[in-house]
């Protein structure tokens, strides 16, 4: 990372949002004002050096990454577990499946509300809210554990799955905010193969742990590493205002709302400017209503999340029980080798996003998308096909670790590709709650499918867990559809987005002439009629950062002569995003950068969303909500029904192990 890359200042207000704030003002005077404003606010603030910005981005990140490590750890101490439970505790499928459901069933909503919570109040309170919670409930899933409890046991993984897609949020939209312009691929993978690597030893410990400490020890290790979490997060909270004056990091919503109030009750001279903080705050808080707008191309990636949501996370927590079953394998064998498809996050998630960072082709990610997808495909194939004739579950295991090593990292690297940084958090929080939609449906689906398989006569005694063996083959059948759906999926993603960016780019090679031409003009024009609201069809407007009017005719004549294959090539990936609506609340901008000038400034159309447009994305909406009232319907019954207590289930007692 050069010295060049590194900002010694950004001031409170950036570039493109001194523009908007622009348009808000009628007369040279209010502006002239509001930039004398903004100077005073950034008067007296410490310049960073290049090198001390990166050590405190650098300090931000490990704490970042310290937030998840007691969550990833208790989200995955069960699956290796189950057929102990099952064993010592007298659970079947359908109470497996609803204790993981239970975690996940939270994340249908969490994610939205802790996207708007990050946005409103800040990531700092929004952390500790989360990683308080998650302590709690692996607190409670402790209690439960020791009394034998199923229902309290599901009760914690209730509590504790409140918390963690807030904080995935959280984490997610610091590591974004301090690095969105400083190789943010790298340092999302740093970030995220932290949890990754956490719930990879989690996995590959939970059962070993219980064999040599006893069947308790899991939990409370998963208990203790919540509580270091919790502390990391009270250390950041007291740092957190420090880390971003020192790195020069734009101030949050609530930060600035803060500030404004600070600075109105300490100068009572300067009230106007405290109004003008206000304004800028009130800018930046995100709608929750803002989603419908986000395009179609937003709506269809959500639509993936949720068949992704289906095929990872239910495969993680069976597969040790599936392994079990279907090559005849011990309990501690299945463990370790259903550790295994946890692994390659670790050694993928840098390297994914080391050549993220490096490969700037627009469709470089999609194509990503896909390989992932096709190697978990392969690894539903081969445990699908007759273990007679595979004889190993090995290279399905590594097809589906390296499969799903990077592609949950490329669901996040693409979030700020789809909308501007004041919706980072918004639409992390709508992704995370489309894919526990569908892991909750699935998972709960797939237990009470194993129960009832279970049933049928059997020459043989089985436990709770085991059926015969059409239940793991069914379930691996319906594995392999849903993986087949997503490749579709993807394919379908990736040929609306370069529709989108095809369309984009025709829009700039009209526009741009027309623009050079007109610009003088446009100059004596006030500014309230230079942006009055557009049609309903899909409209472009040019525009570069912090460049004057002359220089930027020179720009947008310069980039007359490049031709529109070369134009197209040039707008990232399902490039939309907005900056604001107008009165009406039909017109929406979407800016997508098209290129950069010969003084580095990039040059942007920004597209309207037409009304059909919205219209469908108010429908998508609809559908999604409907979606998550489902999962909570199917979780809700199924725990009435089928969730029993100690007595009902007649589970025996942890007193009767060995210590070894």
């Amino acid at each position: 990372m050069s010295a060049s890359d590194l900002p010694v200042q950004v001031p409170l207000l950036t570039d493109a949002e001194r523009e908007d704030e622009a348009e808000d003002y009628s007369s040279d005077d209010e502006l002239a004002a509001r930039r004398a404003e903004e100077a005073l606010l950034n008067d007296g603030r410490d310049l960073p050096t290049p090198a001390r910005a990166y050590f405190i981005r650098s300090l931000a990140l490990l704490c970042a990454c310290s937030l998840s490590v007691g969550s990833h750890y208790g989200t995955y101490i069960l699956g290796p577990l189950k057929s102990r439970l099952a064993r010592e505790m007298g659970t079947n499928n359908t109470e497996f499946s609803l204790m993981i459901s239970a975690f996940s069933l939270n994340s249908t909503w969490t994610p939205l509300v802790g996207g708007l919570l990050a946005s409103r109040l800040g990531t700092t309170f929004t952390s500790i809210l989360a990683t308080g919670i998650i302590l709690l409930g692996q607190a409670c899933l402790l209690i439960g554990n020791l009394s034998d409890s199923a229902r309290i046991m599901a009760l914690g993984m209730f509590v504790f799955g409140m918390g963690v897609s807030p904080l995935a949020v959280v984490q997610e939209t610091i590591i974004v905010r301090f690095f969105k312009s400083h190789g943010l691929g790298v340092s999302l993978a740093l970030g995220l193969v932290a949890g990754k690597g956490a719930s990879f030893i989690s996995a590959l410990t939970s059962y070993p742990l219980s064999q040599r400490f006893g069947p308790h020890a899991p939990f409370y290790a998963a208990t203790i590493l919540s509580a270091f979490s919790f502390t990391i997060n009270l250390i950041y909270l007291s740092a957190s205002k420090w880390l971003v004056r020192e790195s020069g990091t734009e101030l949050e919503p609530s930060e600035i709302h803060a500030e404004a109030h600070a600075r109105a009750a300490s100068t009572p001279g300067i009230s106007s400017e405290a109004e003008a903080l206000e304004a800028v705050a009130k800018k930046r808080m995100v709608n929750l209503r803002d989603i419908t707008k986000l395009g179609d191309v937003f709506w269809a990636y959500i639509g993936l999340n949720v068949l992704c949501g289906a095929i990872w996370s239910p495969f993680t927590h069976l597969v040790a029980n599936i392994l079990q079953r279907r090559y005849d394998l011990t309990e501690a064998d299945a463990s370790l080798k259903g550790s295994y498809v946890l692994g390659g996050s670790v050694i993928l998630y840098p390297i994914t996003g080391f050549v993220i960072d490096r490969v700037k082709r627009s469709n470089f990610v999609m194509r990503l998308f896909l390989l992932s997808s096709i190697l978990t495909l392969c690894c539903y194939l081969w445990l699908a096909t007759p273990p007679s004739l595979t004889k190993t579950p090995i290279p399905g295991i590594i097809s589906f670790a390296l499969g799903h090593g990077f592609s949950p990292l490329l669901l996040v690297v693409i979030v700020p590709r789809i909308v501007p940084l004041k919706y980072v958090s918004t639409t992390l929080g709508a992704h995370k709650a489309l894919e526990q939609t569908g892991s909750t449906i699935f998972q709960t689906l797939a237990g009470l499918a194993l129960d009832v398989k279970s049933k049928k006569p059997s020459d043989k005694e089985l436990s709770p867990i085991d059926g015969d063996d059409k239940d793991i083959q069914y379930l691996l059948n319906t594995f392999l559809f849903l993986n087949l759906l997503q490749i579709l999926a993807i394919i379908g993603l990736a040929r609306l987005d370069k529709k989108q960016r095809q369309a984009a780019a025709r829009r700039m090679s009209a526009l741009l002439p027309q623009i050079a031409n007109d610009s003088e003009s446009e100059e004596e024009e006030p500014v309230s009629k230079r942006h009055a609201p557009g049609d309903d069809d899909w409209q472009a407007e040019a525009s570069t950062s912090d460049v004057d009017p002359r220089r930027r005719r020179s720009s947008l004549s310069h980039h007359i002569r490049h031709s529109s294959s070369i134009t197209q090539q040039s707008i990232p990936l399902l490039g939309s995003g907005s900056r604001h609506s107008t009165v009406r609340g039909s017109r929406y901008l979407v800016e997508t950068a098209v290129a950069e000038d010969s003084t580095g400034a990039p040059v942007t159309v920004m597209l309207v969303r037409s009304k059909p447009e919205v219209r469908r994305g108010e429908v998508f909406a609809s559908i999604s909500i409907l979606a998550i009232a489902f999962a909570w319907a199917l979780f809700m019954g199924t725990a009435w029904y089928r969730l029993r207590s100690k007595e009902e289930r007649g589970g025996g007692s942890h007193g009767n192990y060995t210590l070894i």
